[in-house]
């Protein structure tokens, strides 16, 4: 098992305030803030950040993952090259660590706080969205070792030495609630996909948007078998929560062969033919 907080690469992949204030003006340094709107960012963000909007930059009208071309794209007007650190922060950053990871990119790290704290500290902000020179980062291909797909969770269902991993609410995987408005289309239905176990994962973070220690997420994933091998795969919604889980499981607790579904439940639940189960 690898040592919680830390990476090979790149060393610690949670960062502070005061490490992130010292380097703003370092141009290697590149801070993305990851939200579901601009409302949040267009008010105030960290000094030379740039946005990516989960629906409409990460994901499109139908809730399916951008593209590849559609996120290189994204990558190089926020003026990412091979050689930047890259930081995350705001509603979603392990979203964004989790993208970068799977096309490649090694020194990412996430923001240990939340936006109010870093505004509670009285550090450097702005309300001028930036615009960095193009960066030169090429995607590599995407490590299927950290991705599932559709058809690769169908082949997991009831699959000895997998373990689907359902980290949304308990009305979402009983079926009393389907968000996003999939359950209004013809073909949109609430429930679990069969055999995937319940493990939310609320209580994350501390107050201060901090996560927490290593022996307190241990308590958090109390449904997992964290020592073990077997193959563990994590679904939500759109894939913001899978991402969040799959950065505490890997980043900070050392479990291997973890992979996200980022199609979740906004693809799942609206595709024709695949088991749905619900009470």
């Amino acid at each position: 098992m690898k040592t919680a907080y830390d990476t090979s690469a790149t060393g610690q992949v949670l960062v502070d305030q005061r490490w992130l204030a010292a380097r703003l003006d370092d141009p290697q340094v590149r801070v993305i803030e990851v939200d579901v709107s601009a409302a949040a960012y267009n008010d105030w963000h960290i000094n030379g950040a740039t946005l990516w909007n989960v629906y409409t930059d990460l994901k499109d009208e139908q809730y399916r993952s951008r593209s590849t071309a559609e996120f290189q794209a994204l990558v190089a007007r926020s003026g990412i090259g091979p050689d930047s650190t890259v930081v995350f922060y705001g509603y979603a950053p392990a979203v964004g660590f989790w993208l970068m990871r799977l096309y490649g990119h090694r020194d990412v790290r996430i923001l240990d706080c939340s936006r109010d704290t870093w505004q509670a500290g009285g550090l450097p902000r702005s309300s001028v969205a930036s615009d960095p020179a193009a960066g030169t980062f090429c995607l590599g291909k995407q490590d299927p070792r950290i991705r599932a797909d559709l058809a690769g969770v169908r082949e997991a269902i009831g699959r000895p030495g997998t373990t689907l991993l359902d980290v949304r609410s308990a009305a979402e995987y009983q079926g009393e609630r389907f968000w996003p408005s999939g359950g209004m289309d013809p073909d949109g239905r609430a429930g679990h996909v069969p055999s995937a176990v319940h493990q939310p994962v609320d209580g994350l973070c501390n107050p201060d948007g901090s996560f927490r220690t290593a022996a307190e997420l241990h308590r958090v994933f109390s449904a997992v078998d964290l020592d073990g091998d077997d193959e563990l795969i994590t679904y939500c919604t759109i894939g913001g929560r899978a991402a969040t889980a799959w950065f505490a499981l890997t980043q900070l607790l050392g479990r291997d062969n973890v992979r996200v579904y980022d199609g979740s439940w906004a693809e799942w639940g609206r595709t024709p033919g695949v088991p749905v189960q619900h009470p």
